[in-house]
């Protein structure tokens, strides 16, 4: 058997972590369940990372890139911006339905930082990772559409951020993704309304 690279045991440990914990719960996936889950000696654990902390900062970047990438993988070019956008939840929302366990996690683990002092900073890129992906898809929604946001994009990202959470914490409870869709729909109609067509560079323009 071809011996694991180094990045491919942290790729390991970072899935098993996601398993127990979906599965159990964020206080359960310690170092030891995690390393066993993964069918790993406590010490590759920490050969791969100095911490479990550290850990938990990759799991954060890697479920926030997942969550992206949905979203950004079902918008097409030749839609208005209200089509890009909703192309957008719907992706978001298709991954929410395939991973609820993704999404239980990451709102677990931010109530665990704040209460946790030495960890707050984990909570601080969890946000930022979602700043980040809401105004990259806003940035490519706008390009795709042709339109310009007359809203600072870090005013807009945060409300769009602060959208998408309630939306997918209410929807952790329900599991109605057909009201949630609505109810994100009455957002769109009005992120919709913070666009102007793009400029266009005079002809010859350098």
């Amino acid at each position: 058997m071809a011996r694991m690279s180094a990045d491919a045991r942290r790729a390991e440990l970072l899935a098993a972590a996601l398993r127990v914990m979906s599965r159990d719960g964020v206080a359960a996936g310690t170092t030891r369940a995690i390393a066993a889950e993964a069918g790993m000696v406590l010490a590759t654990f920490h050969y791969c990372f100095r911490s479990r902390n550290e850990l938990l900062r990759e799991l954060i970047i890697m479920l926030a890139g997942i969550e992206r990438e949905a979203a950004r993988a079902a918008m097409q070019p030749g839609r208005n911006i209200r089509e890009t956008l909703r192309q957008a939840v719907d992706g978001y929302l298709e991954h929410l339905e395939k991973n609820p366990g993704h999404e239980q996690v990451l709102f677990e683990l931010n109530h665990h930082a704040l209460r946790t002092p030495e960890l707050r900073d984990l909570a601080d890129e969890q946000y930022r990772q979602y700043y980040e992906s809401a105004t990259m898809l806003l940035t490519t929604a706008a390009e795709l559409a042709g339109v310009e946001w007359q809203v600072e994009m870090p005013v807009l990202a945060r409300m769009v951020v602060t959208m998408i959470d309630g939306a997918t914490t209410t929807w952790l409870v329900d599991h109605d993704t057909d009201r949630t869709r609505a109810a994100l729909d009455v957002m769109l109609d009005y992120v919709a309304t913070l666009t102007k067509p793009a400029r266009r560079p005079r002809q010859g323009s350098a």
